[in-house]
């Protein structure tokens, strides 16, 4: 579910295209807005000061993002950054909160919202503390898979090595070694360089 446009409208939201790999906002930056995607997608990481990155979030058509500092009065603990040319609808964090306060589906569907974000983030730091590298890769898959609402059949994973490996906090070269291990006891599939799982 995301928040229904024409609401959005009414309480004064705008629409604002940004270029690809274009900063949405900035790590430790004061929460301000909400947003929600119209089209295209963004990714939300942290980096090191050695540039290593770990991506918190890859959001896409429909979804919203950076909600939970508007709640507690935070600042963004992520970079939210363009992943492809994207329309992003922005809305000031006090009208977020009187649409929450007027509506209870939208408040619940929030709640909902946020336990999941809080329960992600619990798997995941169980996936981060296993040694085994598969391990993290499958979980990824799966997550991703079970996001997309497809557990069955084989499908395109649609992030380069690259971006699992920020994901997972491996590095690219053990994502890859990985992959490798995987394809041989059939786990994923390598087509073309293309990985279907």
């Amino acid at each position: 579910m995301q928040i229904d446009l024409d609401l959005l409208y009414s309480w004064g939201a705008v629409a604002k295209k940004y270029k690809k790999n274009e900063i949405v906002f900035d790590e430790d930056e004061a929460a301000l807005f909400y947003y929600q995607i119209l089209d295209g997608s963004v990714r939300m990481y942290n980096s090191n000061d050695e540039g290593k990155e770990f991506t918190q979030g890859i959001f896409c058509n429909g979804d919203g993002f950076g909600e939970p500092p508007l709640f507690i009065d935070e600042t963004y603990p992520s970079k939210a950054i363009t992943i492809q040319d994207s329309t992003i609808i922005k809305l000031s964090k006090d009208k977020f909160l009187k649409i929450l306060d007027e509506s209870p589906s939208v408040q619940k569907y929030f709640l909902i919202l946020l336990a999941r974000k809080i329960h992600s983030k619990s798997k995941t730091s169980k996936e981060i503390i296993n040694q085994k590298p598969e391990f993290r890769i499958i979980a990824f898959l799966n997550s991703f898979k079970k996001k997309y609402g497809n557990t069955n059949d084989k499908v395109l994973i649609p992030y380069t090595r690259q971006e699992i490996a920020n994901y997972t906090g491996l590095r690219v070269e053990t994502v890859i070694r990985a992959f490798a291990k995987l394809s041989d006891c059939n786990k994923v599939e390598i087509i073309n360089h293309k990985i279907y799982y």
